[in-house]
């Protein structure tokens, strides 16, 4: 005889992905964001966007054969076409992505849903609907990590523009040079001053050192009490702060969220990103709420089951 299936104890479940340039990070995830199942691969380095999405698909098998899913959102590195699920330029960290249709093969897979976004914009999706911008409406999320990035959430939806490069801030036009290039090769954009290897690299200009150093590295000197250390991460937090300050009056957002490993560094990073932003933004915007973000690692999984919309 079979029984109903009680929606308490099975509820409806969804499969996010974080495709990224050395794991592929996949969740099934319930209504409330919660991850019930993780699973994770390295990600093949072969050059070849195909060889990435074979393991995708088999990830994905391993995971249905033991869940009922009701969709399938996936997160990715490069600008991505979200109605045709496609790659249209890839990330500096994943070659031989660009061009990678990433919808067709997981559709071809499974009678699911299919939902692609962008990596970082996913983030901000998962910040909007269930993290640190939960409760407003039109949302400004900032990531500055290994690169820099960001998305605009409004009603719970991520905006797009007909290029796919809304939400790039990477390309911001700040004061410069930096001390590395930004991904795209110029050293006069934002990811070329507030991403975490740009200021690791401007702390070993300013101390006159040559050696290479990560991010880690300048935080331990920061904690050491070592006062280039904290100005070379102050000085891009207010560069940060300023270019989100321009953003957020140009779209007039009713709240900003700040998250990447950069950001982790709360005194350093953060508190003066969001004072350098409040300064620089229009009078009625000086109350405007900056928040920390708040879903950590896990925001990249829960952002792609947001995709499907039926999260929160």
């Amino acid at each position: 005889m079979n029984h109903p299936v009680n929606s308490a104890i099975h509820p409806r479940r969804v499969v996010g992905i974080d495709i990224g340039g050395t794991k592929i990070a996949a969740g099934v995830v319930a209504p409330d964001g919660s991850i019930l199942d993780r699973r994770r691969r390295d990600t093949p380095r072969t050059g070849s966007g195909a060889d990435v999405m074979h393991a995708v698909v088999a990830l994905l098998q391993d995971i249905i054969s033991q869940h009922t899913v009701e969709a399938i959102g996936l997160g990715v590195k490069g600008v991505v076409d979200t109605q045709r699920g496609v790659v249209l330029q890839d990330g500096d960290t994943l070659p031989g992505w660009g061009g990678t249709e990433v919808a067709a093969p997981v559709s071809a897979a499974f009678d699911l849903p299919v939902f692609v976004e962008n990596d970082v914009r996913v983030t901000a999706l998962a910040e909007a609907v269930l993290g640190a911008g939960a409760g407003h409406d039109r949302l400004l999320v900032a990531s500055a990590g290994t690169g820099v990035g960001g998305g605009l959430v409004a009603d719970r939806r991520v905006l797009h523009g007909p290029h796919g490069t809304t939400g790039e801030i990477a390309h911001l036009l700040v004061p410069g040079p930096g001390a590395i290039p930004c991904g795209c090769g110029r050293f006069d954009h934002l990811e070329s001053i507030s991403a975490g290897p740009a200021i690791a690299a401007e702390y070993v200009r300013r101390t006159g050192g040559s050696e290479t150093l990560t991010l880690h590295q300048v935080a331990d000197a920061l904690a050491a009490g070592d006062l280039v250390a904290a100005r070379t991460i102050k000085d891009a937090a207010e560069v940060f702060g300023r270019a989100l300050a321009g953003l957020a009056t140009a779209l007039d957002v009713d709240a900003v969220v700040i998250g990447g490993g950069v950001a982790q560094l709360h005194e350093a990073f953060f508190v003066p990103a969001a004072a350098a932003l409040r300064e620089s933004v229009l009078q009625p915007l000086r109350e405007l709420p900056v928040l920390p973000a708040a879903l950590g690692t896990d925001a990249p999984v829960v952002g792609a089951a947001a995709l499907t919309g039926l999260l929160g």
